[in-house]
């Protein structure tokens, strides 16, 4: 199957906005440290990276799994597969985290978890951490508990025929958030699995059935779909009340939509550009960069304490650079190698 390097590309994108999010409160920290002066950018809602990782999570696994509709091992095939892709990195951030907060417990931004946020963490099921809110130890990881509910019912919606595929995961998406809105708050795990986030990669599976259909757009017509994204999330980052999990959804996950299906409706006959081919290469480390990203932030910001607290400017462009080597390297090292050795050891 060929690339989409547009997919690929956006996803950088994606895991780098997400990085401006979390380095910018470190450098404030540094400012207020050293008396320096630092603004923090509010350009675009950078959270939404998350948004768009999700309509991406939604296309891709429509696109990248074809050969896996109508086939009676399919199911199996899809799961150990996602497994293999997702666990061993996020253990591994997960494990560090942990022990990191053995020697610096500060690390911690609530109280020490208990067993059962532990055990949540790792099976990667919805828990209250011990500051009230739901989200695993490493608290990005909220996110993956998205991830991890979507691909079971896309990999037990592999066993019907393949126009039910997603229809059926659809639905289930919608009977989740209409059950939360008409009948909430509900209870762990419902009440976090029924928020209208989750309807993003229903967006993403609907815009890789138009592909798959033919849907494409010339290079004007992409250029002007993701320009409306991007003045949306404009929109989104400066209007009043667009945080609640409604307005969120109709802004951040309708520019999310608008920029994938640009991304993803080009016709894939023009060879790529050196920046394009590297930005892509960082893409295929994003969930690397998603992930790492907090370690590197962090571990430059000590090291900006001590040398050059009042340049908080130079930290965010280090530490975001730091950031994406880190991820590379980690993707080459670790998880890419990881993925392929328990693929094999699968037999996925």
């Amino acid at each position: 199957m060929s690339q989409l390097y547009g997919i690929q590309v956006l996803r950088a994108f994606a895991a780098f906005m997400v990085a401006v999010h979390h380095v910018q409160p470190d450098a404030v920290v540094l400012a207020q440290r050293s008396g320096a002066s630092f603004a923090p950018s509010n350009l675009l809602p950078w959270m939404a990276g998350v948004d768009i990782f999700f309509v991406v999570s939604g296309f891709i696994m429509v696109h990248s799994s074809e050969a896996l509709f109508d086939s009676k091992d399919g199911p199996r095939l899809f799961l150990l597969r996602r497994l293999a892709r997702i666990v061993p990195l996020y253990w591994a951030a997960t494990t560090l985290f942990l022990l990191a907060a053995l020697v610096l417990p500060g690390a911690l931004n609530s109280g020490p978890p208990d067993a059962g946020q532990v055990l949540g963490s790792y099976l990667f099921w919805p828990v209250l951490s011990t500051s009230g809110l739901v989200q695993p130890i490493y608290s990005l990881g909220w996110t993956l508990n998205y991830e991890i509910l979507f691909y079971a019912l896309f990999g037990a919606a592999l066993f019907l025929p393949r126009p039910a595929v997603v229809p059926a995961v659809t639905l289930a998406l919608a009977a989740l958030v209409a059950a939360e809105l008409l009948a909430g708050p509900l209870p762990l795990p419902f009440g976090f699995w029924g928020q209208p986030i989750v309807l993003e990669f229903a967006a993403g599976m609907a815009i890789a059935l138009l592909r798959r259909r033919g849907f494409r757009l010339d290079g004007g017509a992409r250029w002007l779909v993701a320009g409306v994204g991007v003045v949306i999330l404009v929109l989104a980052a400066h209007l009043p009340g667009t945080e609640t999990p409604w307005t969120s959804f109709a802004l951040r996950g309708s520019a999310a939509a608008l920029l994938v299906m640009a991304a993803a409706s080009g016709s894939g006959r023009s060879a790529p550009s050196a920046l394009v081919r590297g930005l892509a290469h960082v893409g295929d480390a994003s969930y690397a960069l998603y992930l790492v990203h907090p370690f590197a932030i962090r571990g430059l910001r000590e090291v900006f304490a001590r040398l050059a607290p009042g340049w908080p400017g130079l930290f965010v462009l280090a530490a975001l650079a730091a950031a994406v080597l880190a991820a590379i390297l980690v993707y080459r090292w670790f998880e890419r190698p990881t993925t392929r050795w328990l693929r094999r050891r699968l037999g996925a």
